[in-house]
């Protein structure tokens, strides 16, 4: 069922995700289009989630935006106060700590690697740090392991900020340990978007890379996802086996480099199971001091990180 209905109020509108923008689209979304869009949102009862590009927009759109509930998703170069989510890309978050607002930080794994000793900064002036790794299909064994020094060296960060009373929320380590079930993107299952040219897509990666592919128009008897159950973790067999449950399970990423999207590459699979391994040794070490994690049980740390490992060995043994 669509809960989020996801707008791009522009070609280059930000990034809040894996995917990039290309760098020659700049076009507005038309008002109309804005207008068809809202009241669609409306009527279809979904959460609208504005994402802005680094200009500002016209007061038309301003105001129009303003008619309805709704999150605004903004880059750190013109987000203010009625911001929601600011968006950094890179590691200069000035903006983003004085706002206070929560933060979604764009990086490479290799410029994480080299500045994550920043992130504590970040941590202490913002309610939420949402790490997304732009290039995580480029990981190697070798960035596999220094990925686990990183988040060793962040949960031995979030240890001591936690005993000593505060309560930071960074989604690679602390989202884990307060989880139950998958808490994922959900992209074409729980989210919709509108892309500027007036056409719904799955999400806003896969109007980037195709927008003749779109799955409709802003119309309930309109939209037509093929194979829609495959988006959902009903029909993630590797996936509903899991519980990595802070994993992105990113569709997009999915299609990209296994051509389905239900289901995941090695590279996605071996970073959500570090980070759950990490929070699992975490979430021991902080349990006699955390007042404010739910009760949760303890996470039995893996024997592997890719669940297609466990597979080939289970077969062997059987």
């Amino acid at each position: 069922m669509l809960q989020y209905l996801i707008i791009l109020l522009s070609d280059d509108s930000t990034s809040f995700c894996h995917y990039p923008v290309p760098t020659t689209s700049t076009g507005l979304m038309p008002i109309e289009t804005l207008r068809q869009g809202i009241r669609f949102g409306m009527m279809e009862n979904m959460m609208i989630q504005f994402i802005y590009p680094a200009k500002p927009l016209p007061e038309a759109y301003q105001s129009l935006i303003e008619t309805t509930d709704h999150y605004k998703i903004v880059p750190q170069e013109t987000a203010d106060e009625l911001t929601d989510i600011v968006v950094v890309s890179g590691w200069s978050f000035e903006k983003a700590i004085s706002l206070g607002k929560s933060t979604t930080l764009r990086t490479t794994k290799d410029n994480l690697f080299t500045h994550y000793t920043l992130l504590p900064t970040l941590l202490q002036a913002v309610p939420n740090v949402n790490v997304v790794i732009t290039d995580m299909e480029t990981f190697t064994d070798k960035d596999f392991a220094t990925y686990r020094k990183v988040t060793n060296s962040l949960a031995e960060t979030l240890k001591v900020m936690i005993i000593n009373g505060q309560k930071p929320n960074l989604n690679l380590l602390t989202d884990r340990m307060a989880l139950q079930q998958m808490n994922n993107c959900n992209a074409g299952q729980a989210s919709i978007t509108l892309a500027p040219n007036g056409h719904l897509y799955i999400c806003p990666a896969f109007y980037y890379d195709n927008p003749s592919q779109h799955v409709g128009e802003p119309h309930s008897n309109s939209i037509h996802i093929v194979n829609q159950q495959l988006y959902g973790i009903s029909h993630a067999p590797i996936c509903n086996h899991c519980d990595a449950f802070q994993c992105k399970r990113c569709v997009w990423l999915n299609k990209k480099i296994t051509l389905e999207v239900n289901t995941p590459s090695h590279e996605q699979c071996v970073v959500a199971h570090i980070e759950r391994n990490t929070s699992a040794r975490l979430l021991t070490a902080i349990r006699q001091h955390a007042t404010f994690l739910p009760e949760q049980e303890d996470i039995m740390e893996t024997t592997f990180l890719d669940p297609f490992d466990n597979r080939d060995k289970w077969q062997q043994e059987n």
